[in-house]
């Protein structure tokens, strides 16, 4: 799993080497160790010594020529120390010294591409509690932080590291097999690993309390793999639906920034901007789909949607009244109250913004303090001429708001009210 520039980095600082190899490697590295291993709630420990030891010892003695590898050998002693403080695995400890774990094997469809493919489906076990598999899958593979997983599924940071904690240990105490499954299994896994992929990409446009914007590096991983999956897996809808989805949301991330590195609303981009090559991918794929159900279903409408926004050359083209329609079918789908808030928006897009509002107010009810809720009827009181009432909602939602990107967003729409 060693990078093809490995031997470059004994010239670079190593402190900068390992924030390239956390942000690239950690979570493959987590995936597979636990394949290896099946511990997840030893790898995590044993990893993260690992990155412990380079930081207090990369300064001193230089950066190793493969420091991915190195990283990985320091981890793997970790873990067999563990594994014998534990007395329940000496020949699990006898098998982990001088084994390499740093390959998935080459059987598995997609390895030579991206292993990461097979370790989503090793992942994703039916045993685990169903939302405890994609926010596995996310961590152990996919390397996204707990904050972020925990934004993505709008619930606090200690909850979702309650949840990550009792899915580990599950697996360390039920005797699981966690391993990659034969190819004929992953069918009845496919909609935990597509969750996954689009959560993962998500991640990469949900502006955290870090100052990026955009992470379209860690999103663009994301679409590779859910386009390897679909070409993989030809007769899966949802992996299909995945692909069209990404490719047509990820179209127009050269435009979501401004020069000064701020979010870009979607009706302000520069649409000369959109790649027109990734649009058409994705339209192509999307219409060689047909309604069905599940979750199939809802990345069919969300990347109908987004193919709505994507096809019109000018913002007020667009077709919210097809949008409005179409959050409306999802929402009878999913009951999710974000796609009422999205619902919201188009709505007060074709009948007005109190029509919106009126939508919106489930929404606020069942996600009390949100601040997107605050965002959006800020918006359409904005709209509506409200200034005043729109200037509390700002702030309200400025309040409520993480610390980050979106939040400077947010701070922009109020200061820029008549």
């Amino acid at each position: 799993m060693s990078s093809p520039t490995d031997s470059s980095h004994s010239r670079a600082e190593p402190a900068a080497v390992l924030d390239e190899v956390w942000r690239e490697h950690w979570g493959r590295l987590l995936g597979h160790l636990v394949h290896q291993l099946g511990r997840p709630d030893l790898v995590e420990d044993a990893l993260g010594d690992a990155f412990a030891d380079a930081a207090a010892q990369w300064p001193v003695t230089g950066v190793p020529d493969r420091p991915v590898g190195w990283l990985s050998t320091v981890a793997r002693r970790r873990l067999v120390d563990a594994l014998r403080r534990e007395q329940t695995a000496r020949a699990k400890a006898s098998l982990l010294v001088g084994r390499e774990a740093e390959s998935v094997p080459a059987e598995f469809p997609g390895a030579e591409v991206d292993d990461r493919l097979a370790l989503l489906f090793m992942a994703t076990h039916p045993a685990l509690a169903e939302d405890a598999r994609p926010a596995l899958a996310l961590r152990f593979v996919l390397g996204v932080p707990t904050a972020d997983i925990a934004r993505l599924f709008v619930v606090p940071q200690s909850t979702m590291a309650a949840r990550l904690t009792r899915a580990k240990r599950r697996l360390a105490t039920s005797g699981i097999p966690f391993a990659v499954p034969d190819v004929e299994v992953w069918p009845e896994r496919v909609d935990d690993v597509a969750r996954s992929v689009y959560l993962a990409f998500t991640a990469g446009y949900a502006p955290g309390e870090g100052d990026d914007v955009v992470r379209a590096r860690e999103a663009g991983a994301a679409v590779r793999l859910a386009v390897l999956a679909a070409d993989l897996m030809p007769d899966q809808p949802v992996l299909e639906a995945l692909a069209a989805l990404a490719l047509l949301q990820h179209a127009r991330r050269d435009a979501r920034v401004t020069a000064e590195g701020q979010l870009m609303r979607l009706a302000d981009q520069d649409r000369d901007a959109w790649r027109r090559d990734e649009i058409d991918a994705g339209l192509a794929r999307l219409t060689r789909l047909t309604p069905t159900y599940g979750y199939a279903e809802e990345l069919r409408l969300q990347a109908l949607i987004a193919a709505f926004h994507d096809t019109a050359r000018r913002a007020e083209d667009t077709d919210w009244a097809s949008i409005a329609r179409t959050y409306a079918r999802l929402e009878e789908l999913t009951g999710s109250p974000i796609v009422r808030l999205n619902r919201a928006v188009a709505v007060g897009e074709v009948a007005g913004p109190m029509a919106g509002l009126a939508v919106l107010r489930a929404a606020g009810d069942q996600l009390p303090d949100h601040y997107r809720v605050a965002l959006v009827r800020a918006e359409l009181l904005r709209r509506d001429g409200h200034h005043e009432l729109a200037r509390a909602a700002y702030t309200e939602a400025i309040a409520n708001c993480p610390g980050g990107a979106e939040r400077q967003h947010i701070i922009g729409r109020l200061e820029g009210l008549p």
